[in-house]
């Protein structure tokens, strides 16, 4: 966060969920107050309304793809910055009150995204149970310690927090994925770049015509930025009517993101910039090419202020 740094974060709880384990992973919050909220919303908000200095919530995952809340809190409301990114690699278990058999599981309490990333596991052994959706995987294993569910899918860490016991681990159709979080504060200057950033935005398309998102795209195209993610979102004003959420490779004061940014701020209805921050993962900046580094802007810069002052 730029600044001061944070001392009270926000995050998707209740306690024991994947989002608090990836806060636990920034240095920061060893020393701070963290404040688990019911809900990606309420967690965002608690930041908008200054309850919490930020907050850890879940933007993606490599199996289910992205977390609609998340992305949809982003694109509208007061601004928000990202300021920093978590990948975090994430394991399923199958959690119980202990003594409880495999048998007597009539309920299986998880969030959504859980789920669907163990859907073809419960549907093998536990064919019969009634799946129950939740806010977070934590929640559920809460109701199980309060006896409303049988069973839970959640992470180990839930398990040892409501004193629940592991049936089956590891549980997920698909083993090693990863569920990207970002830290998300109210806006402020942006840090300085490091060389291996990604820059996050919300583009509103001006209006629905042929090529409308090629021209966005476009512009990153000209100035060889490479896109890292980019998603379609319904505006909820009416059918047909669309924004975009872009990563890109570099910073907002690399010349060539800066520009990008400008021509899209003169042919969409709206951008929304999201924050420049460091990647998460090791892998190194694609390299920029001569005619799209900041000396080559600048020096195009400097030879146009020369013809605007009758210099050749």
């Amino acid at each position: 966060m730029p600044g001061v740094p944070p001392t009270r974060f926000a995050y998707l709880g209740p306690e024991g969920t994947f989002a608090e384990m990836a806060l636990r992973t920034l240095p920061a919050a060893a020393r701070a107050t963290l404040l688990p909220q019911p809900s990606v919303s309420a967690a965002i908000d608690s930041v908008r309304d200054g309850e919490a200095d930020a907050a850890v919530v879940p933007l993606e995952n490599s199996v289910e793809g992205s977390v609609p809340s998340t992305v949809d809190e982003l694109a509208t409301g007061e601004p928000l910055l990202i300021t920093r990114e978590v990948l975090l690699p994430v394991s399923f278990a199958l959690l119980v009150r202990p003594g409880t058999p495999g048998e007597a599981i009539a309920t299986v309490a998880t969030h959504p995204h859980a789920e669907a990333q163990c859907r073809k596991w419960l549907r093998e052994h536990l064919p019969h149970a009634e799946i129950v959706l939740t806010n977070s995987t934590a929640q559920a294993a809460a109701g199980v310690a309060r006896k409303e569910y049988d069973a839970a899918v959640a992470a180990p860490l839930a398990g040892e927090r409501y004193r629940l016991a592991p049936l089956s681990t590891g549980i997920a159709d698909v083993p090693d994925a990863v569920t990207r979080f970002v830290l998300l504060s109210r806006p402020g200057p942006p840090p300085e770049p490091t060389g291996r950033d990604k820059t996050s935005l919300v583009a509103f398309i001006a209006e629905d015509h042929t090529g409308a998102l090629l021209e966005v795209l476009t512009e990153f195209a000209v100035r060889g930025i490479s896109l890292t993610r980019i998603e379609s979102r319904p505006t909820k004003d009416r059918m047909g009517q669309y924004s975009f959420t872009l990563d890109c490779e570099g910073h907002l004061l690399d010349a060539r993101v800066g520009q990008a940014l400008m021509a899209l701020r003169r042919i969409c209805a709206d951008v929304r910039y999201l924050g420049s921050y460091p990647r998460a993962d090791a892998v190194p900046a694609k390299p920029v090419s001569a005619t799209t580094t900041d000396a080559a802007f600048r020096d195009a810069a400097a030879w146009l202020t020369r013809l605007h002052q009758g210099r050749l």
